[in-house]
């Protein structure tokens, strides 16, 4: 998998020119087209893109680190004038009018943009499997899921059809299909990034992240889409700043907290065995492992999905058949356009969600769940900050096993909602996280996921480094 350097020195020696990097993504794109990891492929306004980067070039002003490099943005992501349809049939003619934030920066430095990635429909998934355009195919193994909603993401960069790719992360859904295709995927704080252009799935729980093939390059792109934004009142007002400054530094003397609950029952054994060696080959370098307890985390994942289920159910009710969104033809009066434009535009898992939703926010239910989710979410916010009174960062597994094999979504839908029970406390905690690979089972990359301080980044990816550095030393289970 190539990364930006390689990219940027292939353009600045003038072994490439950008409008060859992005025809060579473009047949990637298509000669991997078996993987369904694209909705929409935009080679007209990629090649025109490029060839603006070239002339920059040439002229002697390039935009910046990115100029002339092929990226590609999940498909819940604006893009003015393309097709945005976040893998529903609802949306599927929706032609965006304006651009989000995030993609905007990435362009204000030259990315070109080559197409937009399949996802779990609204985001709302573990697997990729639920988009109307069909299932995203994991590339390492086809039986095997490559984790979700960002796994057209995920795949794009594993499958070596662009560098860098953007995510949307609700509850693991960066960090999950990364680990799922051996990546790197960084969800950073809650605010760091706008999610202006953003198709809402949970307001309170979504943020934009980059998926890449190292940490470098997730600092990078981090640097350049991070910020606060007018259109986005929940954003930080924290500048911007260089998150790959320290990734050099030693993890000497750095605490890495092991929480006990999340190294217990419920993880397979195998994985457990590589991430132990990964800690203890980063303890050999000087880090400083230390016990941590997270009694509340046990609740995470059905505080989740009380407060995620809720979001989306009032998010959603806009798409309703009456303005941009698919209507149904068979409908005779407000009511049926309303239940069957709806009925037909959204797929089993966001009908259930929805469903859900509208039944905790219902008169009678409200306090009893919603509001007791809540709770139990200033809770877990708890335990993280008590933790980090003791170490710098916190080490867990991503996932609880290999990935999921095929059609389990469908056949047993509790089984996709556990294998986020790792990573959905982060979103309710607002806390920055990045996966990687620390080692491998079965030739299965396993991933470790990093949990950081709020909006310190820096420090994670510091962390993150060091263990990047030492994930070849841990021999296949």
């Amino acid at each position: 998998m190539a990364n930006i350097k390689e990219f940027s020195a292939l353009l600045q020696n003038g072994e490439k020119t950008a409008v060859n990097l992005a025809e060579e993504a473009l047949s990637k794109i298509e000669s991997h087209k078996s993987l369904n990891a694209f909705i929409s492929i935009l080679s007209e306004r990629a090649l025109q893109k490029a060839h603006e980067a070239d002339e920059r070039k040439k002229a002697g002003k390039s935009l910046g680190a990115l100029d002339g490099i092929p990226i590609a943005i999940k498909d819940n992501l604006c893009l003015e004038g393309s097709r945005t349809t976040a893998a529903s049939k609802i949306l599927e003619n929706f032609v965006a009018p304006y651009t989000a934030t995030a993609v905007e920066k990435l362009e204000a430095q030259g990315a070109v943009i080559v197409g937009k990635t399949n996802m779990d429909e609204f985001a709302m998934g573990s697997s990729s499997e639920s988009s109307f355009f069909g299932p995203v195919e994991n590339p390492l193994d086809k039986t095997r899921v490559p984790g979700g909603s960002s796994g057209g993401s995920a795949v794009a960069v594993a499958s070596g059809c662009v560098p860098i790719s953007l995510g949307s992360d609700t509850g693991g859904s960066i960090r999950q299909p990364a680990a799922c295709t051996g990546v790197v995927g960084l969800k950073p704080t809650y605010g760091r990034v706008s999610r202006y252009g953003l198709l809402a799935y949970a307001s309170s729980l979504d943020q934009i992240g980059p998926i890449a093939s190292n940490v470098e390059d997730c600092a990078t792109i981090l640097s350049i889409i991070c910020g606060q934004d007018s259109h986005d009142n929940t954003t930080s007002a924290r500048p911007s700043e260089n998150f790959g400054a320290k990734l050099q530094e030693s993890i000497k003397g750095k605490v890495i907290g092991i929480p006990k609950e999340y190294f217990g029952e419920g993880l397979d054994k195998n994985c457990k065995a590589v991430m132990e060696k990964h800690l203890k080959t980063l303890e050999a370098e000087g880090a400083i492992l230390r016990e941590i307890s997270l009694p509340n985390v046990s609740y995470a994942v059905s505080s989740y999905y009380i407060i995620a289920t809720a979001e989306a159910s009032s998010n959603l009710s806009r798409f309703d058949g009456v303005r941009y969104t698919h209507r149904s033809k068979e409908a005779r009066n407000l009511f049926d356009l309303y239940a069957m434009s709806r009925s037909e535009g959204f797929g089993k898992e966001v009908q259930r969600r929805i469903l859900l939703g509208s039944y905790v926010l219902s008169s009678g239910f409200y306090d009893a769940y919603y509001v007791q989710a809540q709770k139990v979410r200033r809770l877990i916010t708890d335990d993280f900050t008590k933790a980090f009174e003791v170490c710098d960062v916190i080490a867990s597994p991503t996932m609880p096993g290999l990935p999921l094999h095929r059609g389990v979504n469908e056949s047993d839908p509790m089984a996709m909602y556990l294998s986020d029970i790792y990573t959905v406390s982060l979103n309710l905690a607002g806390l920055p996280g990045i996966s990687l690979p620390c080692g491998t089972v079965k030739n299965f990359p396993i991933g470790m996921q990093w949990i950081g301080k709020p909006f310190q980044e820096t420090n994670l990816l510091s962390v993150a480094a060091a263990s990047e550095r030492v994930s070849h030393c841990i021999e296949n289970l």
